[in-house]
């Protein structure tokens, strides 16, 4: 390594380190590059703590900042060195604070790509308004707008103060019964995506219903996150359009630990059942398939366990490591910069016990953290 950055890579004997280089010796350990989760939301933590009315209402901003602080260094330290945050969940645009005081040394923490507020239908989110007396103006878990004005505002705000990426919920459970349906037209969605992609910023969807998938696929977004009840035709319609998906099974799990009485090496239970089937689904039709878990609906620091979810829906666990490592750099738009170990790039290096394209839960067992060169974790 030269300052943050990777110089050569290969055997010792082969190398022409300076004579005042420093040495990491790391027997017996696996060296990855740094993990990417794709998918999270460092400003929550788990619904059975809190629930996430709760989080939103009743926890004050600067706890949760406190809270997204600890979460952070937690992610670090178990070998995560970038996120994509999506969406602070009511906690406004201090995911743009926490990226620079990360950036800026001042807490260790992985390298955010963020989202800021998320955009949403109006009264299509939370907290409320079903449920809650109609004269109350309650705080929102995200930006809610109405109409093409709306939206295109929304886009323009969220980028004006730092957003790195445009999150959209192109469905939700805003039905008569409490089920997902679709929340923004497809015009709406197409003037969504378009200025996104004029200002230079990708666009995030989640989407868990064939029709919130589909329109957002045909409005140009670039991921899809969820997608529980995709059908065959949805995974490849996003194939052929080259949107990625990030699955979250590990979410899906958290959900029915919380609700549904589901304990680990049970039974799954349906909504799980289906989550797995949408996965294989997605890798049949041959979709690009990243590591995006969720956390924060379960704890910060165990964002691994959505790799071994990944081996145990199909794949193999180097694809798996793949998944979490140069396809996320990929989908980030930021594989010129990590998610492999190759000169020229970031010196983001993690060191596991364990083989784990044998055993894909050696990815928990981290011993070795390194970022941009700086050690944050050493055996």
């Amino acid at each position: 390594m030269h300052g943050d950055w990777i110089a050569a890579v290969g055997p010792a004997a082969a190398g022409r380190a300076p004579a005042d280089a420093e040495t990491i010796n790391l027997p017996g350990l696996t060296l990855l590059p740094g993990l990417i989760d794709a998918h999270a939301h460092i400003f929550l933590h788990p619904y059975n703590e809190t629930l996430w009315n709760d989080q939103v209402l009743k926890e004050p901003l600067g706890y949760r900042v406190v809270e997204a602080v600890l979460h952070a260094r937690n992610t670090l330290m178990q070998g995560f060195t970038t996120l994509r945050d999506l969406g602070t969940e009511g906690a406004g645009f201090e995911d743009v604070s926490l990226k620079r005081a990360i950036n800026e040394g001042l807490i260790p923490g992985p390298r955010l790509e963020v989202s800021t507020r998320a955009i949403v239908a109006t009264s299509s989110y939370g907290p409320g308004p079903r449920g809650f007396r109609p004269d109350l103006d309650l705080p929102q878990g995200a930006q809610p707008v109405s109409g093409v004005p709306g939206v295109l505002a929304a886009v323009r705000e969220q980028a004006g103060r730092g957003a790195d990426w445009i999150k959209v919920y192109a469905d939700y459970g805003r039905g008569p019964r409490g089920e997902a349906v679709p929340t923004f037209s497809q015009e709406e969605l197409n003037a969504l995506v378009a200025e996104a992609h004029s200002s230079g910023r990708p666009v995030a969807a989640h989407a868990t219903t064939p029709e919130g998938m589909r329109r957002a696929t045909l409005a140009g977004v670039n991921t899809i996150e969820h997608g529980f009840d995709g059908t065959d035709s949805v995974f490849r319609l996003m194939a052929e359009h080259k949107v990625a998906y990030l699955p979250t099974l590990t979410a899906e799990e958290a959900y029915a630990e919380y609700f549904d009485h589901y304990t680990r090496g049970s039974a799954p239970t349906a909504g799980m059942q289906q989550a797995m089937q949408a996965f294989k689904l997605a890798l049949k039709n041959g979709v690009t398939i990243g590591c995006g878990s969720d956390v924060g609906v379960f704890t910060h620091g165990t964002s691994a366990r959505e790799l071994e979810w990944l081996v145990r829906g199909g794949m193999r666990p180097a694809q798996a490591l793949l998944a979490a490592t140069s396809v996320d750099a990929r989908i980030l738009g930021m594989e010129s910069e990590i998610g492999r170990i190759v000169p020229g790039l970031k010196a983001d290096l993690v060191a596991v016990t364990g083989d784990p394209t044998q055993d894909i839960a050696a990815v928990e067992k981290v011993r070795f953290v390194m970022k941009s060169g700086v050690i944050y974790r050493a055996p």
